[in-house]
């Protein structure tokens, strides 16, 4: 293996030694071999330890045990922090690579696509009864919307999970620790704010769907979803609610988290995050109609067009 491999495969590992082993079999018969496999174990045990070390694969691991336990998705940004390749391939260990060609066909792109720094793929949801759903592929109008302002993926993550992208290696650039709901759009914001990205329109990338991952339990919890919001807004700063897209993303969080109060809103803004004088507006569009009605789709979709252009 090169000192300097192109692609660094970063695995943040958490118990569930299965999953692993899947994932890294998908890794063993890949048939680009230029890369190099970091794994960072956030378990507290040492069933991840005790499996790589009674294993062996007809490629490098790198293993890390954590110290002390980092938490999703610090322990994303220790597997990177360890990597040394051009590119980052982010691999969650409950997914795995659905083609032996991947790999191969994520670094073809990559050199047909000299400008482009950010790729993203097609995927499939495989459920653990055995269920596949295809992912719809992102319309081409989205993804121009994205080049122009990635704020607009607050409305819809065209871009998927993690596991489905590859970007050029910049440290410089880390997942938020404070997240977990919104980490790897607040992530895709952020970078592509500097960097064009590229849609691969082939499926290859099987993500693990089931019970134990974090964005189950994060779904319409307002302690979690109201701050993080928050956070990714401060940042996209003022692009970001000037969007139509994203006015209506807020709007639909508003409303499906049943917020009818200003007061309700600081009450979740544990960070203290400055808020948006927009939402404050939004509110109070939102509590002069009966709840019954806002939540009848299209005469919402109507009243928050309203809202918009009066909120400009």
């Amino acid at each position: 293996m090169n000192d300097t491999p192109f692609i660094s495969i970063c695995i943040p590992a958490f118990k569930n030694v299965s999953y692993l082993k899947r994932l890294l079999e998908s890794i063993s018969i890949q048939t680009f071999t230029d890369f190099e496999v970091i794994i960072t174990d956030d378990s507290n045990d040492n069933s991840v330890n005790d499996f790589i070390n009674t294993n062996k694969w007809n490629f490098l691991v790198s293993f890390f045990k954590n110290q002390q336990s980092l938490g999703s998705p610090e322990n994303w940004n220790a597997a990177v922090r360890h990597s040394k390749g051009e590119w980052i391939k982010m691999m969650h260990h409950d997914d795995w690579f659905s083609t032996n060609t991947a790999l191969e066909i994520f670094a073809q792109e990559i050199k047909r696509q000299p400008k482009h720094h950010f790729f993203f793929c097609a995927y499939e949801n495989i459920y653990a009864d055995g269920e596949t759903k295809k992912i719809t592929p992102p319309g081409y109008l989205l993804r121009k919307l994205i080049l122009k302002n990635p704020a607009a993926l607050l409305s819809s993550n065209i871009i998927g999970p993690p596991s489905a992208t590859i970007y050029k290696n910049d440290k410089n650039i880390v997942y938020d620790k404070r997240l977990q709901w919104l980490v790897d759009m607040d992530f895709y914001i952020r970078y592509l704010k500097n960097a064009k990205h590229f849609y691969i329109d082939q499926s290859l990338i099987n993500i693990g769907i089931h019970e134990e991952q974090v964005t189950k339990y994060s779904f319409r919890q307002p302690e979690i979803e109201i701050p993080e919001h928050l956070i990714v807004l401060e940042k996209a700063g003022d692009r970001g609610l000037k969007n139509i897209f994203v006015y209506d993303a807020l709007w639909r969080l508003i409303r499906n988290l049943k917020i009818r109060s200003i007061e309700e809103l600081i009450k979740y803004n544990k960070d203290n995050t400055v808020i948006p004088h927009k939402l404050f507006q939004m509110i109070k569009h939102q509590k002069k109609v009966p709840a019954a009605f806002i939540g009848f789709g299209p005469f919402s979709k109507i009243l928050m067009l309203l809202s918009y252009f009066l909120n400009k």
